[in-house]
């Protein structure tokens, strides 16, 4: 009895056991790793793009909150998206790997021009709110990417200086927006696609192996000879060139079928069998013989002609392309014979060391266009275009320039008296070193001109006006000034301005104020005039606001434009947009008082009274009289952009609460 107890027992005992080992054995269990639940997949994609694209570890990324990669270099974004990444100039090497960038579904500019990425271009369709897209200048190769055809909202497009090859696609007109479209120097053969895209300004695809006729479209016609030059194979109206005739020489060779055959003997009819003509009489056959080897001789003479002409037109065509590259030629070209010149001529010397002797040719009383950018325009047209003045400053004159009725440029004519100090080498220089600044928030610089003391810049045209018409102008003077979610948008798009230039050159901008600050096509903060106030002597008299915008030890002891004294006028304009007040009307107050200072001009907005304390604290230090203690600008932008992220949180949590 007792052994028939304990049976049941030890049997329930086995039970529980066997029950409570999933509960055990629950740690073991992996789970996701934590990134992918806490991140965003905007840094993921991004992280994974630098695995395979930054080799030499150039981006220094980290990730410890949320919202870091917002912060990271080349990364801009809106409501916590990424919608630009811009990574120009950074000395990448690697592939551009598939499935990372793509998943970015907001971006609207991608720029990784002048790197060493190499490889394919992978499939992009996904970026479906993609505007601009750079990747010239790097060696990536394959065929055009077929991808790219699927984002109908692009409107600018650089795959130039690459390895691509095959042809250009002819749907490529599909692309109905597109104003910039830049293939030069890479491996593309076949036709040039008839592109018809009304809005195209900006175009080239020289350096090729492009072949046939150049379609003429009321697009292609637009554009001079240089867009299509190095291509030797390319012919049509466009280029002034004509192209062969392919016709055959003898007429259809259907005509007649050989040896004399009929058409019947031709078409293998009957049953296979061959009908052969009757033979002629010897009299007919001296005839047909004789008219066969006039017709013969005539011919040879018309070819002997025609080849002896094209030779004599050939030959001055070189005679008269070759004075031009004497000018360039190192003395031992210029020195040997004609026949070793037009050897060179016939050989230009490869494609990426030839650009700077081009760029010194234009540069003979021409304009010179600068970072890459095509001649979509001559001086001759610049010069015939509509102008309207839209202002004068210390040191230029700006016109507005509609030229052919089409493209409009902003043109500044600097004042000869002021720029006098810079000598002629020095200017070229400095132009070109500023033309390689590209940045969403400053003003593209397209070229530039000198010639017997006239210099002029030309930019890209804003449609907007400046910050200094949105301020002060078309208000009363009692009228409140701009909300603090404005004047804090623009002050991230000067802010975020101002730092590239001091992180991407050894410049400064030099003549910060809010006149020199434009509104783009998206009412976005664009610079202009940067890095020009170097070239200009410092001591004439400037009005009393411009003077208020330069620091202390710039006004005292005429020092070097330093990025310091950028910060000092970043945070006179900051007061200028937060208060409405020009910078003369500023008074010279400590922090606590300037914030009072502040809060009285703009009384209403008083449920905004810590939003606007942060905003005046970051202009306060970054107007400190000692330029030790002025923050770099890299940190004032730090500084806006916490106070904007902290707003963001603000809202999302009221908007929880409501």
């Amino acid at each position: 009895m007792p052994k028939t107890k304990f049976k049941p027992v030890l049997h329930l005992f086995f039970f529980f056991v066997w029950v409570s080992i999933p509960c055990f054995s629950r740690p073991v269990i992996t789970y996701p790793p934590q990134t992918s639940l806490l991140f965003s997949t905007d840094a993921v994609s991004i992280l994974s793009f630098k695995s395979k694209a930054d080799l030499d570890n150039k981006l220094l990324y980290a990730l410890n909150e949320r919202f870091d990669y917002c912060q990271w270099r080349g990364v801009k974004c809106a409501q916590g998206r990424v919608v630009r990444y811009i990574l120009q100039n950074a000395a990448l090497r690697g592939v551009f790997p598939a499935n990372s960038l793509s998943k970015l579904d907001q971006l609207r500019v991608l720029s990784l021009r002048n790197n060493s990425l190499s490889g394919p271009i992978p499939d992009l369709s996904s970026l479906y709110n993609l505007k601009s897209l750079f990747l010239g200048r790097n060696n990536f190769s394959g065929t055009f990417p077929p991808s790219i055809l699927s984002l109908h909202r692009i409107t600018s497009l650089d795959l130039s200086y690459n390895e691509l090859a095959g042809p250009i696609p002819a749907n490529l007109t599909s692309l109905e927006r597109l104003n910039v479209l830049r293939l030069e120097w890479n491996r593309f053969d076949g036709p040039v696609p008839a592109l018809n895209q009304s809005f195209l300004l900006i175009f080239n695809v020289s350096g090729n192996n492009l072949t046939g006729k150049i379609p003429v479209t009321p697009t292609l016609s637009k554009f001079n000879t240089t867009a299509f030059s190095l291509n030797p194979d390319l012919c049509g109206e466009i280029i002034n060139k004509a192209c062969a005739s392919r016709a055959p020489f003898f007429g259809s060779p259907s005509a007649s079928g050989p040896l004399g055959q009929s058409a019947e003997a031709q078409s293998g009819g009957g049953g296979g069998v061959m009908v052969l003509s009757p033979p002629s009489s010897p009299k007919k056959s001296h005839r047909r013989t004789g008219v066969v080897l006039g017709f013969t001789i005539g011919i040879a003479l018309i070819l002997f002609s025609v080849l002896l002409a094209l030779a004599v037109v050939k030959k001055q065509r070189v005679d008269s392309k070759g004075t031009k590259p004497t000018t360039i030629a190192s003395p031992e070209v210029t020195n040997s014979n004609a026949g070793n010149s037009r050897a060179h001529i016939g050989e230009p010397p490869e494609r990426k060391t030839m650009m700077p002797e081009i760029q010194r040719l234009k540069k003979s009383g021409n304009l010179v266009f600068v970072g890459g950018e095509v001649e979509g325009y001559s001086l001759e047209q610049l010069m015939r275009a509509s102008a309207e003045l839209l202002g004068r400053g210390t040191m230029a004159t700006t016109y507005k320039a509609v030229v052919d009725r089409q493209l409009i440029l902003t043109v500044k004519r600097l004042d000869a008296g002021r720029t006098a100090v810079t000598g002629g080498e020095a200017f070229e220089q400095h132009m070109e070193a500023v033309g390689g600044l590209v940045h969403p928030n400053l003003v593209p610089l397209r070229a530039y001109f000198q010639a017997k003391g006239e210099r002029l810049v030309i930019y890209d045209y804003q449609p907007n006006g400046s910050v200094f018409n949105l301020v002060h102008g078309s208000r009363s003077t009692r009228a409140k000034p701009l909300h603090w979610t404005s004047c804090l948008k623009i002050a991230e798009d000067v802010a975020q301005g101002l730092a590239y230039i001091h992180q991407a050159s050894r410049l400064a901008h030099g003549n910060l104020k809010s006149t020199n600050v434009l509104l783009g096509t998206d009412f976005e903060a664009r610079l202009t005039d940067y890095c020009l106030a170097v070239l200009a002597d410092s001591s004439s008299t400037e009005d009393p606001d411009s003077l208020a915008y330069k620091a202390p030890e710039i006004r005292k002891s005429n020092r070097k434009l330093t990025p310091k004294s950028d910060v000092y006028a970043f945070g006179v304009f900051l007061l200028e947009l937060l208060t409405g007040k020009y910078p003369s009307q500023h008074p010279v107050l400590v922090p606590h008082d300037l914030l009072e200072w502040v809060r009285t001009i703009r009384e209403d907005d008083v449920g905004e009274y810590r939003q606007l304390g942060m905003l005046t604290e970051v202009a306060s230090v970054c107007s400190l009289t000692s330029p030790e203690q002025r923050p770099a600008m890299w940190q004032a932008l730090k500084m806006i952009q916490e106070i904007k992220e902290r707003a963001m949180m603000e809202d999302r949590a009221s908007y929880g609460h409501s």
